[in-house]
């Protein structure tokens, strides 16, 4: 295996406070002999754990990377007994483009571990994370939300392990990041993710869906925020305690019982991400605005379940997702 191909402008094992950059090397026609810069934040204190804190690793997903910019000027390296990586937009080039997947390549970069350091620009992003950044970590959280097309209603998300002590881990994680909503992966969990690269490392992880919708709201920052310090407290880097939180199990066992839709047109949705689902309940109607001749069609619930996420858009097209519909883990 070639080694990376992406740079660090900042040595990440010097103490203090640190901002560069990644240099992530892709000639294009926008950029021929340059770099695409991924920003970076380093603060080390005295000894104690690693935590690497990602935001923007789908480029329309902008609460985490909010949340990390406002800890990245909170925190200062003499207060910490350790060390926090913070990197507010993972997918740089997709970030500047507001975009969930890269302009470069066109490939979601949640969907491209563990990388290839020949491959393209974003495959080379995940291999530069799966092996540089990972082998650094104690800890790692990956902040996501709905982007520009879903809500999703605040939660963590832990990997169902075969390794018992590292689902505990992540579990512990989750528990003191404090949100009252945990998403655990199981089954339908895509293996090409950074959950599964933690996974594969034996690090600890969660990540987070924080609403979406393609901007900030502001309360759900501020979890974001707290969840963060939260963490670090619990780990050891950040004086002071972390009581873990009690909080609801949620898992998508199977697709079957979330709502995608059955033709195009607008969706007149009738239901929200944390309500409960319920079979044969209305979830909202499927209206043909262009053949405004034909009936609108009723889309209701399959099953019973707690609706995890909504779609925010509002023109729908055959297959997309309605409603994401989890059930309780027993």
């Amino acid at each position: 295996m070639a080694a990376t191909r992406v740079s660090a402008s900042i040595d990440l094992d010097r103490p203090g406070r640190h901002v560069g950059e990644f240099r992530l090397r892709w000639s294009d026609n926008s950029n021929p002999l340059g770099h695409h810069p991924i920003p970076v934040v380093s603060l080390k204190g005295g000894t104690g754990p690693v935590a690497l804190l990602i935001g923007g690793t789908h480029g329309d997903e902008f609460e985490g990377p909010a949340a990390i910019m406002r800890l990245a000027q909170r925190l200062e390296p003499a207060d910490l007994a350790g060390q926090v990586i913070l990197v507010p937009a993972l997918n740089a080039p997709a970030f500047a483009e507001a975009s969930r997947v890269s302009p470069l390549d066109g490939a979601n970069l949640n969907r491209t571990f563990p990388g290839d350091p020949n491959g393209g620009p974003t495959a080379m992003i995940a291999d530069f994370v799966e092996t540089e950044l990972l082998p650094r970590a104690d800890a790692i959280v990956d902040l996501h939300s709905g982007g520009k097309a879903s809500f999703f209603q605040p939660c963590t998300l832990v990997t169902h392990c075969t390794d018992r002590a590292l689902y505990e881990a992540n579990l512990a994680l989750a528990r003191a990041f404090g949100l009252p909503l945990i998403w655990r992966l199981g089954p339908q969990n895509d293996d090409r993710s950074v959950n599964a690269a933690a996974e594969r490392h034996g690090v600890p992880m969660i990540a987070t869906e924080l609403g979406g919708g393609g901007g900030t709201d502001p309360g759900i920052t501020s979890l974001a925020e707290t969840g963060l310090l939260r963490m670090l407290r619990h780990m050891g880097i950040v004086a002071g305690q972390a009581e873990p939180q009690d909080a609801r199990i949620v898992e998508i066992a199977s697709p079957d019982p979330s709502l995608y839709a059955p033709g195009d047109g607008v969706f007149d949705r009738a239901a929200a991400a944390g309500q409960a689902a319920k079979s044969g309940v209305l979830a909202g109607r499927l209206h043909h605005v262009f053949e405004p001749e034909r009936p609108s069609r009723e889309v209701n619930f399959l099953s019973d379940g707690f609706i995890l996420a909504h779609t925010c858009r509002g023109l729908v097209r055959r297959g997309e997702l309605l409603h994401l519909v989890a059930r309780d883990v027993t």
